[in-house]
């Protein structure tokens, strides 16, 4: 008889799969080098948005490999084991990747990443074959989601597959030791885009004269409207007043806050001379999505004053793609670098639509060839009691993906508000929110908005049953959903907002949100926006707000505070100095002619900032409440505001006492405003504590676009806390608008389970 030893080794098969961020990431060659290391054999494939493997081998190894897949995965994938049974062993020899399988059935739809470490290291070596090469890219890096034309992610599907592979990058793309292993962006100077300079009658195709003609007119002060990964940028020299002027002047754009793109360098050092930044914004910068993240100037700085007026931050972000890192570099300086749109518009991704609509702003085009399928604008983040919050869901991170505790009983598509507008797609647990599309005003902007839905429903394979829209009837949003012919639910917009954060973090039962923002429809029929709302998801009940006031010609108060601070003083009998215009006005006032009421606090903010005559006359969204935060100094004392309950019983924070302290003559500027920051924080627990007496609750929200505001949200949290109570802001999603068709989408599912 042969001994132990000579036994052949016991073997064992499983078949394996795993959902999740699986696709466009390299998770096909990792499983195949993981299988080598172990010995084992069998197959993995692309399937449906998942991943499939059969594998054999000794047992010891097959739990190795199994518990590998998870906890060694590739830093851009998130597996979840899905399903993991023993099967026959077929004594397979070797492994292979399998050809994909299925078409667009419900999978993670990959985002636009940046360009990673070792791709950058062989753009800037003059002995590789991709040496300075603009489109450079591997597993780790590169386009995804604005190239994509449908699962499973292979190149035959993205919008490089007229690009036929040279013979050197198919050997690469073929190859599963490879870290281009079906890289399907995958390019290099020989078989990929190219890029082109127009300027004038000037027109040069070479990659290296176009970098640069663009590096030569952006020192001599021009503006040129680069194409990057989601669409283009304006760029123009970040420290020259005088182009940035005329970059504000050409696009009539005379006071919205310019990102700013800052060279790689070592220890971020470049970044560091111009803001201040501490390691966890230093951190937040380096992330794959490369945000744009909000940042104090620093002393000295030399960035020019025009690019956030009347602000103490900037935009600032790091590049992303190889062609900004080429730019960047050449130049050595920071640039402006703001997106390439008719203000609060989608950023353009056409050649024609981009030279037609900013022809007139740019000097100089640098196109490339790579066409953008759908846009992406750059993401952009704050740093807010301690933790980064989304303010816009942009390239990098969307489409996000998130799991409802409460599932949705079938297809359902959300289409948000009107401004900062996302959409998302929900089936059974899953919803996918799209990045941001921007103000729905403009027919060009819908025309996006309805693409990027079909866009969502194709890839996914999935098609909406119902809809869901909030319950403002002329936001561009319900007038579309009204056209469709499916189910609308309306939802009341700070219903959503308030659900939006409750589906962060479902664990909570019962809550009290505080949702302040500029406005929203009520189901009173007036305009909210300082609400508490206590309950949950489908069961909101308000129980707090603030004392209404009419809003002196209906939505133009949002862009005159100056007639948001008349009715704050008409309304608590405070002087305002009279005018022709303010005369009239004042005379529709009285008779409730075009004056909607509103408890909006972000209209409270627009008023302070007239009063303390900061802006008259907004030229972007939140321009006033913006400025009023910047101009705060010291901790601020809070002025007592009285605190009574309604007919209806809801409490009621009147907030005269505070326009009265904003109309002194004997305090500075910044300490009234810090004063006026402390007053509504110490407003927000009043109200806090008047309704824990009565109602119990075990978590405190705050969200809304007024809970962008630092300072503000920052002594909330500090006071609400050293209550007792936990507190919570959005984390993966905006508390803006930006979060309106999640929530509207937690709100659905929670009414669909009654």
């Amino acid at each position: 008889m042969p001994g132990a030893a000579d036994l052949p080794p016991l073997r064992a098969a499983r078949r394996i799969l795993l959902s999740g961020r699986v696709q466009g990431g390299g998770f096909r060659p990792f499983v195949y080098r993981l299988a080598m290391r172990h010995g084992l054999t069998g197959t993995v494939r692309n399937l449906n948005g998942e991943v499939s493997i059969e594998v054999e081998g000794e047992p010891v190894a097959l739990e190795a490999f199994t518990e590998a897949l998870l906890v060694e995965a590739p830093p851009l994938a998130q597996p979840r084991l899905r399903e993991c049974q023993a099967i026959t062993p077929r004594g397979r020899q070797g492994f292979v990747i399998l050809p994909s399988g299925g078409h667009g059935v419900a999978g993670h739809l990959p985002p636009d990443l940046f360009c990673c470490e070792a791709c950058l290291a062989e753009l800037l070596d003059p002995g590789n074959r991709r040496y300075r090469y603009p489109f450079i890219n591997c597993t780790q890096c590169g386009p995804r989601y604005t190239l994509i034309t449908g699962l499973p992610y292979d190149r035959a599907r993205t919008s490089m597959a007229g690009y036929a592979l040279c013979p050197a990058c198919r050997a690469e793309y073929e190859d599963p030791t490879s870290r281009r292993f079906h890289a399907e962006p995958l390019a290099c100077p020989v078989c990929g885009p190219r890029l082109r300079f127009k300027g004038g009658k000037e027109v040069i195709h070479d990659n290296e004269g176009a970098l640069a003609a663009t590096v030569a007119l952006l020192r001599a002060g021009g503006i040129v409207a680069v194409k990057g990964v989601g669409g283009y940028h304006l760029l123009v020299a970040a420290e020259d007043e005088a182009a940035v002027a005329r970059l504000r002047t050409r696009k009539r754009r005379p006071a919205k806050p310019l990102a700013v793109m800052f060279p790689w360098e070592p220890e971020l050092a470049s970044v560091r001379r111009q803001v201040v930044l501490d390691e966890t914004e230093a951190r937040l910068l380096c992330l794959p999505e490369r945000p744009i993240l909000l940042l104090r100037r620093a002393a000295g700085c030399s960035l020019a004053p025009g690019i956030a007026p009347g602000l103490g931050e900037v935009g600032v972000i790091l590049p992303y793609s190889p062609l900004h890192h080429l730019l960047l570099a050449d130049f050595a300086a920071p640039l402006v670098a703001t997106s390439a749109n008719i203000s609060g518009e989608p950023v353009f991704t056409r050649e024609a639509e981009v030279e037609a609509r900013l022809g007139e702003v740019a000097d100089a085009f640098l196109h490339h060839d790579r066409p953008i399928l759908r846009p992406a604008d750059d993401g952009v983040r704050r740093v807010i009691a301690g933790r980064p919050r989304l303010l816009r869901l942009g390239r990098g991170v969307a489409p996000l993906e998130r799991k409802l505790a409460q599932p949705v009983a079938e297809p359902t598509l959300a289409v948000g508000g009107h401004l900062n507008v996302t959409v998302a797609l929900a089936w059974g647990d899953r919803v996918v929110v799209s990045p941001h599309i921007g103000e729905l005003d403009s027919p060009f902007s819908r025309a996006v908005f309805a693409q990027v839905i079909e866009d969502l429903q194709i890839l996914y394979g999935v098609r909406a049953r119902r809809l869901v829209c909030d319950a403002h009837p002329d936001y561009g949003s319900s007038r579309w959903a009204r056209t469709v012919g499916l189910p609308v639910m309306r939802v009341l917009h700070h219903h959503a907002h308030a659900s939006a954060l409750a589906g962060e973090w479902p664990a909570i039962q019962r809550w009290l949100v505080f949702t302040w923002d500029g406005a929203g429809l009520g189901e009173d029929g007036t305009l909210w926006g300082g609400e508490a709302l206590l309950g949950r998801p489908g069961a909101w009940r308000r129980v707090a707000s603030f004392r209404p006031f009419r809003l002196p010609g209906g939505e133009r108060a949002a862009r005159e505070p100056w007639r948001v601070a008349a009715a704050l003083c008409w309304t608590a009998g405070l002087p305002w100095h009279s005018s022709d215009e303010a005369a009239l006005l004042r005379a529709a006032w009285e008779k409730g002619v075009n004056a909607p009421e509103t408890s909006a606090v972000g209209r409270i903010f627009d008023g302070a900032a007239s009063l303390l005559n900061l802006v008259q006359r907004a030229s972007y969204a939140a321009q006033g409440p913006m400025q009023v935060e910047a101009l705060a100094e010291g901790e601020g004392e809070p002025v007592p505001l009285p605190l009574c309950r309604d007919g209806a019983g809801i409490w009621r924070t009147d907030w005269a006492p505070l326009i009265a302290h904003l109309l002194r003559q004997d305090v500075t500027a910044g300490r009234l405003v810090a004063d006026f920051h402390a007053t509504l924080a110490h407003a927000l627990m009043a109200q806090a504590r008047a309704v824990a007496e009565e109602a119990p609750f075990d978590a405190v929200g705050l969200t809304g676009g007024v809970f962008q505001n630092r300072r503000l949200a920052e002594a909330a949290v500090a006071g609400l806390a050293a209550a007792g109570w936990q507190v919570f802001l959005p984390e993966a999603l905006p508390a803006n608008d930006g979060g309106l068709a999640f929530g509207q989408i937690v709100e659905r599912g929670a009414r669909d389970h009654g």
